[in-house]
């Protein structure tokens, strides 16, 4: 049996395709259409759909749309209906009625390619949850979906049994922990999807100065719940494209204006941002400990955007009751596609087995010989490497950069080893010369390790076991004796957000990690995602116009090693 998950509304477009509960492909739109979370985020595109996923997923498997059973969707148009029009937003681009008209508009489309199976409409937390608890190895965990808003609801905590997810309690907007970070992405000067940097500020702040604001912000209630201040944020005002919102209420509580891009960081700015780190680390805490006392088990699983957080993700699990954490790797939206996958499969077939995800690696891969005819057709001069694994970590272990590209495309918005910029970490400078010279980004922003899973806790100060860190979705203190030797991944708050590789999981990269091992007697090197200001390269065509136009010095393509002297025209 063949099911199909898609999500594209708004943002992180993707598909899945899983036969008999098994994962066959996955992948995210923005990889093929180069357009940042896969299209604009508008209410007037909603049946825009992922058709390069979806194509993927299809071809991967060699069938036609009319061998696949089951669609799934992962919104319910049905759930708007349950509250007043335009609730949620009053934008200039917003409008309820031609929203949902769009979605309408989605399962004629699927007809119209050849489909004749069964669609299904999938609430939005139930997908987010779906993600996680059935792409785990646990047959039986508390699990949290927590986002902007999903539909209605913004939080929602489950438990997972089996072939089954039991909804337990939902908090309803505007108490959202993603809108949250939304508005104050905005008013610190960044684009709306700027999470990830405002996470990475909070490191050079304190949150004391600003903690009795967000107090006025964000309280914690009986029973995990919490509120958020609407009066002062106005949810309903923002909105994505372009991005903006109410920001009154916020320069009136900081007494700060909002900031401009073109404007400097301040130290105000830093303490900011650690306040909403702080809160958001307490919120989810609280929610845990809840959730915990009411489902008991030692196991839990998150999904939705906060779930990308991976501080919070750290503090939860350390100071909390649970014992054992999984993170959809693409907690985001683009992840919902796996679990309207799985909730069919799963939740509404009642089917017992499912196969979970033991990794991420579910996109595109290329072979040598369609990668060796890209190489030609730029007229780059190259050369076959065998063991390149070994070329490489001698070329790191020299201070070069290499563009690292193997095998199956990552699944999620972090680099894992197969589209990935690899790098020294002892270099105290490297750092900023990736910020500068290739990523073209702020100079706050961290860079992550790649870390040999049986050497990390000898690194890094990792308490409970979790597989959330071979995704990159926690963060551990560096251990102060060898955090001088690794000064380019370790954050300025002494943090580093880690990837354990394990062999059996990764053996190319976990390869690479083990020969540089021999060299620099380091068991890691520094990881970045393999792009420059767009999505994270898919094709060896990225691969190669990526290495061209930065300051990387090689690119280690399959089998083969470009050298930036290499290229024809030089």
């Amino acid at each position: 049996m063949y099911i199909l998950g898609i999500n594209s509304v708004y943002h992180e477009s993707a598909a899945c395709l899983l036969r008999d509960g098994r994962v066959i492909a996955a992948a995210e739109e923005e990889r093929f259409n180069r357009v940042k979370h896969g299209k604009r985020p508008r209410a007037d595109n909603a049946d825009e759909l992922p058709l390069h996923s979806i194509a993927y997923c299809v071809k991967s498997e060699g069938i036609d749309w009319g061998q696949i059973d089951y669609v799934g969707y992962s919104v319910n148009p049905q759930k708007y209906q349950q509250h007043p029009p335009d609730m949620f937003f009053d934008g200039p681009n917003w409008d309820e009625a031609q929203f949902l008209h769009k979605l309408s508009l989605i399962p004629e489309q699927l007809r119209a390619c050849g489909f004749k199976g069964e669609f299904l409409w999938i609430d939005h937390h139930a997908a987010h949850a779906a993600s996680a608890f059935y792409a785990s190895p646990f047959q039986r965990a508390a699990v949290l979906a927590i986002d902007g808003i999903g539909e209605f609801d913004t939080t929602t905590v489950y438990l997972g049994e089996g072939n089954r997810l039991e909804c337990l309690s939902s908090i309803e907007y505007p108490h959202s922990l993603g809108f949250l970070w939304e508005s104050l992405s905005m008013f610190l000067g960044f684009d709306i999807y700027d999470a990830a940097k405002v996470m990475g500020l909070a490191g050079y702040g304190t949150p004391a100065k600003y903690a009795t604001h967000f107090q006025t912000l964000v309280q914690l209630m009986p029973e995990g719940r919490f509120q958020v201040n609407n009066d002062i944020l106005r949810f309903e005002h923002i909105q994505y494209d372009p991005p903006n919102g109410y920001m009154d209420g916020l320069e009136n509580l900081f007494r700060l204006d909002r900031r401009t891009r073109q404007q400097p960081l301040t130290r105000e700015h830093q303490d900011i941002a650690a306040s909403l780190q702080a809160v958001t680390n307490e919120v989810v805490l609280h929610i845990v400990k809840a959730l915990h006392a009411r489902t008991g088990g030692d196991t839990l699983c998150l999904a939705g955007g906060v779930a990308l957080n991976c501080l919070t993700n750290y503090y939860a699990l350390e100071n909390g009751p649970f014992a054992q954490l999984y993170v959809q790797p693409a907690a985001h939206d683009g992840g919902t596609a796996v679990g309207a996958a799985y909730y069919i499969w799963s939740h509404l077939l009642g089917n017992p087995d499912r196969e979970p995800m033991s990794h991420a690696y579910w996109g595109p891969a290329f072979s040598d010989a369609a990668i060796e005819q890209r190489l030609q057709a730029y007229s780059l001069r190259y050369e076959g490497v065998p063991n390149i694994e070994e070329r490489v970590a001698r070329l790191v272990n020299q201070g070069d950069i290499v563009g690292f590209f193997q095998g199956s495309m990552e699944l999620g918005p972090r680099a894992l080893g197969n589209r990935s910029i690899v790098a020294d970490p002892r270099h105290p400078k490297m750092r900023d010369m990736l910020n500068q010279k290739v990523k073209h980004r702020e100079y706050f922003r961290p860079l992550a390790p790649s870390v040999l899973h049986e050497e990390a806790h000898d690194w890094f100060e990792m308490g409970k076991e979790t597989c959330a860190a071979e995704c990159m979705l926690m963060t551990y203190p560096t251990r102060p004796q060898v955090k001088d030797r690794i000064p380019a991944v370790v954050h300025v708050d002494g943090s580093s957000r880690i990837q354990t590789v394990r062999q059996e999981i990764n053996p190319r990269y976990h390869k690479l990690l083990s020969e540089f091992y021999k060299l620099s007697g380091v068991p890691l090197v520094l990881n970045t995602s393999f792009n420059d200001s767009e999505p994270i390269i898919c094709t060896p065509d990225d691969a190669i116009n990526t290495f061209l136009k930065t300051g990387i010095d090689h690119l280690a393509i399959g089998n083969f090693l470009v050298s930036k002297n290499s290229h024809g025209s030089e």
